[in-house]
């Protein structure tokens, strides 16, 4: 297991160092100069404010050199200073990021709570009406992008219930950003879940089971439901990256301040070093929740510890 472990956590530090790569070119991506850029629409800018700003962002050296004093800094826990208020970007970040990954567990914690016992419930009763209603509502919850979904809820529940707030960061403003991100996700659970669960059913130790007169609903819950959710599992990790992608746009739509909205709003201002940590603490966030979910893999897949 622990041999398992320690390649993923190699492979999370190498895909976090091609990510810092990657945010070093990312600035030069822009056609054109930068900082030009930036300050487009900026009045009474002058040259020098414009080359000093060059120089402070290092973009007057070679890109090996930038690259080099970007990690330097970054060893440090130095991320650099915002183009707009100067202030540090590595706590701009840390005082919204607490906000977005409340919002992302919120979610997953509803899309698990509501989809895997929707899923399991279809894959108890395959086959009949009760199966095939559940799937169509799951399909049809795949299929709502979250701003439509957003948008309804806000103006349902919000707007003419008057039972939620519009907006704002309280526990009370959670619930409906939470529910358009977790909904749609209940409904991949819900599929992936049924899947599982038929596959599993139909093994020929599960069979064995049931023809040896053990209960039904023990073979289920000791057989079954484990070896079911091991898929389920996996897609956590893969659906928790989504959702913080997912949170960009909820976090506007419901003015949630996490670093979702945090890097839309860099984005209109030109701020590339905001827009960079952004980049970086979003892929260190998903590489370890990666590791996470395969330890947890590990835990609940025999095969991987003997392995």
């Amino acid at each position: 297991m622990w041999r398992f472990l320690s390649t993923r956590i190699l492979m999370g530090a190498l895909t976090i160092w091609i990510t810092t790569v990657l945010v070093t070119l990312l600035i030069h991506a822009v056609p054109g100069d930068p900082v030009q850029i930036m300050y487009a629409q900026s009045q009474g800018t002058t040259p020098e404010q414009i080359e000093e700003v060059r120089r402070s962002l290092g973009l007057d050296r070679p890109i090996p050199v930038q690259y080099a004093m970007f990690m330097e800094r970054l060893v440090q826990g130095d991320l650099g200073n915002t183009i707009r208020g100067g202030q540090p970007v590595l706590d701009v970040i840390m005082q919204r990021l607490p906000n977005t990954l409340v919002l992302a567990c919120a979610a997953m914690f509803i899309a698990v709570l509501i989809g895997v016992p929707i899923g399991f419930l279809a894959a108890y009763r395959k086959g009949s009406l009760t199966d095939i209603t559940l799937m169509i509502i799951a399909i049809a919850g795949i299929s709502m992008p979250h701003f439509w979904l957003g948008l309804m809820l806000l103006f349902y529940f919000a707007v003419e219930l008057g039972w939620l707030p519009v907006s704002g960061n309280g526990w009370l403003n959670l619930v409906l950003p939470a529910l358009t991100l977790g909904l749609s996700n209940a409904a991949i659970f819900a599929r992936l879940t049924r899947s599982s669960m038929i596959d599993v059913m139909n093994q020929d130790y599960v069979q064995t089971a049931l023809a040896k007169g053990l209960p039904k609903a023990l073979v289920l819950r000791r057989h079954v439901l484990r070896a079911g959710l091991l898929p389920v599992v996996t897609m956590m990790g893969l659906q928790f990256a989504f959702m913080m992608g997912g949170a960009i746009v909820v976090e506007n739509i419901f003015s949630w301040n996490g670093v979702g909205r945090m890097a839309v709003e860099a984005i209109f201002q030109r701020d590339y070093p905001i827009i960079q940590g952004f980049i970086l603490t979003f892929s260190v966030v998903v590489v370890l929740v990666a590791i996470t979910i395969d330890a947890l893999y590990a835990v609940l897949d025999p095969r991987i510890r003997r392995s």
